[in-house]
């Protein structure tokens, strides 16, 4: 069992809890993944590491309620434990894998928008204490739903807030700030993370192809086992399908083939979808395994 230790509302139904899991807190890397199961009748539900301290043996995981199974989390207690908390899963971030001499030398930009501020804090958090010195940008439709501010300004050079609606920071969204960094203050950056919602992922890349600077994602599509067999992250990636939670989540933004990804979430969700699916995708809509009936 792996008991609740914290237990935290931050804004909008979303919920900041760390977990006491010492061996997955042994081997988290940013960028990487747990999936929960609360009990033996519950739903595997995937979620981005949000922090972790090996010392102590916590996990944060930061989640926000969107379904019954969510709901149901929400309504756990510190002192309340989870059945199964597995991980960590799916590739670290490429950017720890790079030498720390030539991140240095790197001028990194992350875009966060949503919950995606959560995957984004530990990636800034390494970054500071290998002595890297990167800028962030936290979108939202409005300053009630911004979470995470305060810790990410410890750890970023530069933090700028970016509110659709303008009550808080500057007014537009990630991509018009972007924008008025780049085009109007003269900002030079060699590389973008971002990481949210998938629509958001998607406008950002394509504006940074047209300002030509390598971005990566993080993609979220629906997970389910976490191994790859399912086939419900399946990806369009250049010319080679990929699956999110064995593969990525990241990859190169400017790959990605978004419109695919949330068509395909939309239908993973039916019965009648998944079918469809299946008669498209062929060996590859389960991973490779062709076992789908």
């Amino acid at each position: 069992m792996f008991k609740i230790l914290k237990k935290k509302y931050l804004a909008n139904n979303i919920w900041l809890m760390d977990i006491e899991a010492p061996r997955v807190a042994k081997s988290c890397k940013p960028g990487q993944f747990v999936i929960v199961k609360m009990d033996e009748e519950g739903e595997r539900i995937p979620l981005t590491i949000c922090d972790y301290d090996s010392e102590k043996g916590t996990v944060t995981i930061v989640f926000q309620t969107v379904g019954a199974s969510t709901q149901k989390m929400a309504e756990y207690e510190e002192g309340d434990s989870f059945m199964d908390f597995a991980g960590p899963l799916g590739c670290a971030s490429e950017l720890i894998e790079m030498p720390v001499d030539s991140l240095k030398k790197e001028n990194i930009l992350f875009v966060c928008g949503g919950v995606g501020t959560a995957p984004v804090y530990p990636q800034v958090k390494w970054m500071k204490e290998h002595g890297i010195d990167v800028d962030v940008i936290i979108g939202a439709r409005t300053k009630d739903i911004i979470i995470l501010e305060d810790e990410m300004r410890e750890v970023a050079a530069n933090l700028y807030i970016a509110t659709d609606d303008g009550s808080y920071g500057f007014k537009g969204n990630g991509c018009d700030q972007i924008n008025e960094l780049v085009k109007n203050q003269g900002k030079k950056y060699t590389r973008v993370v971002a990481i949210g919602p998938m629509i958001m992922m998607k406008f950002v890349s394509l504006l940074t192809k047209e300002l030509d600077i390598p971005t990566i994602v993080s993609m979220n599509p629906i997970m389910v086992d976490g191994t790859g067999m399912c086939g419900a992250c399946r990806l369009q990636v250049g010319s080679e399908i990929k699956f999110a939670c064995v593969d990525g989540p990241e990859f190169d933004g400017h790959l990605v083939d978004f419109d695919q990804a949330m068509r395909r979430q939309r239908m993973y969700k039916t019965e009648e979808g998944r079918a469809m699916l299946r008669l498209k995708e062929g060996n590859t809509h389960h991973g490779g395994c062709g076992n789908c009936n």
